[in-house]
């Protein structure tokens, strides 16, 4: 049995940017119906000096296991202060890395997050 890594237990007891955004320009909510974990991520953009679409802030709500929340928390922080297309760009595999590997039987939470996060900015996308 695999177990979690500091950083994922850091995150999972002291999540970074939990809760919900008012306003929120995009959202997005994916799940797994499997394992019951559900995730709901906000983005606030704002265009930079040079006129980027920018992830001002972003924070999540997060109904599962700690490698769940462990990854919404990871992914926030991965997205933050990033551009739209360098949000696009993180993958499930990069938040497991950056969170030092989840057990193989929690690598599909990993999956969540970046897809809220996908799920998020195709949101606001759309709306725009």
């Amino acid at each position: 049995m695999q177990k979690y890594t500091k950083q994922v237990m850091e995150h999972f007891t002291r999540p970074h940017n939990q809760g919900k955004i008012k306003n929120a320009d995009g959202i997005g909510t994916v799940g797994n119906p499997k394992c019951g974990d559900i995730m709901r991520l906000y983005i606030k953009v704002k265009k930079d000096k040079q006129g980027q679409e920018m992830i001002q802030d972003v924070k999540f709500e997060t109904l599962g296991c700690g490698a769940a929340i462990s990854t919404s928390s990871m992914t926030t922080d991965l997205a933050k202060g990033k551009t739209i297309q360098e949000a696009l760009a993180i993958t499930n595999k990069k938040v497991a890395e950056e969170l030092g590997g989840l057990p193989s039987a929690k690598m599909h939470c990993s999956n969540l997050a970046a897809d809220a996060l996908h799920a998020a900015i195709k949101n606001y996308q759309e709306k725009k």
